[in-house]
């Protein structure tokens, strides 16, 4: 084993392998896999496996591990099933999704996880000790930007780099920032080391993929040979400035002299304990690292000029032009032009690829309500307009039909309705992430259920909820199929509205009562809806 890496010799693997067969085994998580994968590396250096309840604890107090600086816990949460069938000393296999065999725990302690729940998964029980590792965890992307810190530095050595300015870009640069960067390494004499986070992808960000092509084309814009790009698998923790530090430990890991701080990612999620000052930061724990951190000047642009300048350059008389995120958001979803000054041709081209504008994108169209409601005749007067349009790939997910073909094992235990509804969603989300329209109409009568089924689709997509809300008295009246009589009989177990709770939805997109409208102007609702949030063109 190398001083900063942890990975077992090549002559000892077979057997190690032969003896994990024998071993407890533990499925990894992504964020647990990316954990292990820079403890392993180096990248985590000087930690050598997760942490104990004492060690994290202390962590948290004092940002030292062991004698160490380190600023965030590092534990392994499993559930309490799986702690309860593992002893301290015993080997534990840690395992990929598929069961390839990452690393070895030597187990040293279990302990409840109360007390640090922001920094784990929010199960039960952590296992502490150190890993050692066997095959490195396995990806199909990116891997010649996938580099190790001793790649990394061999790579500096190579070039001849000492001074070298890190970076840890979560979005895509623009002119501004390049601008920014640019300043800060000429005033330095430094190279760059583009390190993006590309860990476990937060809802609303760009996936990993098309922000690797914007960094790969961003590495261009700086001055010939002074830009490195590396992936860096490191998960987000939204604790403040516990992140900076964290990503300063990995990048001074990573051969670099300085760290280049984003101040917007110092307060993000920051909790009352980690809510220190940037400056406060820099000042406390700069000497405990062998790494300066460094804040960059802010440019604004400035029309007079045709250029960017420092904000405190800034006169009265001066035209600066501003454009924000949001704003950039907004453009790409509504098709307009992006200001030439912001940011460059091959950066808008790669955005447009997964920004669509809203009448392009794919959505859900989610109808619930009680049984006799309306909600499936207003789904089919919708299948059949959305299908005249033409414009995407249409399906409609009936609770009836998918109760017959993607769930016929499942009872109406409330446990079985809500996995009958997650199964729905998921399908519905892969609709919608290949921009279809999905039309769903189910009763869905919890709140946690219909909430899990937005969170899955609006990661890829629109989320309409329409609440079909006719009264139960109607419904009844309506029944053709006798179901509300066998039900107040006795005969129907666990029925909606009768023997079982239907949880109205708190915010839904849209209320509608189909007891004094035609299903056709009650469907007119809806497609008013989507009109309005962007979903279908308006007529010129």
């Amino acid at each position: 084993m190398s001083f900063q890496t942890r990975y077992i010799n090549l002559d000892e693997i077979a057997a190690i392998r032969a003896a994990a067969l024998e071993f407890p085994s533990w499925s990894l998580s992504d964020r647990q896999t990316c954990d292990v994968e820079l403890i392993l590396n180096g990248a985590f250096f000087p930690l050598t496996g997760f942490m104990t309840e004492a060690d994290a604890n202390t962590v948290i107090e004092s940002n030292t591990w062991q004698g160490h600086f380190f600023p965030v816990p590092i534990m392994l949460d499993v559930t309490a099933e799986f702690a309860d069938q593992v002893t301290v000393g015993q080997d534990i296999s840690l395992r990929d999704r598929e069961g390839a065999l990452i690393a070895v725990l030597k187990l040293t302690e279990k302990f409840p996880l109360a007390g640090i729940e922001p920094y784990c998964d929010e199960v039960e029980i952590c296992l502490a000790g150190e890993i050692w590792g066997v095959e490195a965890p396995v990806h199909h992307d990116f891997n010649h930007i996938r580099m190790s810190p001793g790649e990394v530095r061999n790579q500096f050595d190579q070039l001849g780099w000492c001074n070298v300015l890190g970076f840890d870009a979560q979005r895509p640069l623009h002119q501004k920032q390049v601008h920014e960067i640019n300043q800060v390494a000429r005033s330095m004499d430094a190279n760059l080391l583009i390190m993006p986070s590309v860990g476990v992808t937060d809802t609303g960000d760009i996936h990993h993929y098309a922000l690797m092509h914007c960094f790969e084309h961003v590495q261009n814009r700086f001055p010939t040979q002074s830009a490195a790009l590396c992936m860096l698998p490191l998960v987000r923790r939204h604790s403040g400035v516990r992140d900076v530090l964290l990503h300063a430990l990995v990048l001074q890991n990573y051969g670099c002299s300085h760290y280049l701080v984003d101040e917007n990612i110092c307060f993000a999620g920051a909790t009352d304990q980690d809510d220190i000052s940037l400056q406060e930061s820099l000042l406390t724990f700069d000497e405990r690292l062998d790494i300066s951190l460094v804040q960059k000047d802010h440019m604004v642009y400035c029309a007079q000029r045709g250029g960017f300048i420092a904000r405190r350059e800034v006169k009265e008389q001066s035209t600066v032009q501003e454009f924000s995120r949001q704003a950039l958001q907004e453009h790409l979803e509504s098709g307009l032009d992006i200001p030439q000054w912001y940011t460059y041709p091959e950066i808008i081209t790669e955005l447009k690829k997964i920004c669509k504008p809203r009448t392009e994108q794919g959505f859900t169209l989610f109808f619930t309500g009680l049984s006799g409601s309306g909600k499936s005749t207003m789904a089919n007067i919708m299948l059949v307009r959305m299908m005249e349009m033409g414009a995407r790939p249409v399906t409609l997910l009936d609770g009836d039909i998918v109760r017959q073909m993607l769930s016929s094992e499942l009872g109406f235990s409330k446990e079985h309705r809500d996995l009958n509804i997650r199964r729905i969603g998921y399908v519905a989300s892969q609709l919608t992430r290949q921009g279809g329209i999905a039309i769903c109409a189910l009763i869905a009568p919890y709140r946690e259920a219909r909430r899990a089924v937005r969170s899955m689709v609006e990661e890829v997509g629109g989320f309409i909820e329409v609440h079909v809300a006719t009264s139960i008295e109607e419904c009844e009246r309506r029944d053709r199929k006798g179901l509300y009589a066998r039900a107040r009989a006795g005969i129907i177990k666990e029925f909606t509205g009768v023997s079982d709770p239907y949880e109205v939805p708190g915010n839904p997109e849209l209320v509608v009562d189909t007891q004094d409208v035609t299903p056709e102007e009650s469907a007119q609702e809806v497609m008013l809806v989507l009109e309005k949030l962007g979903y279908l063109k308006q007529a010129d």
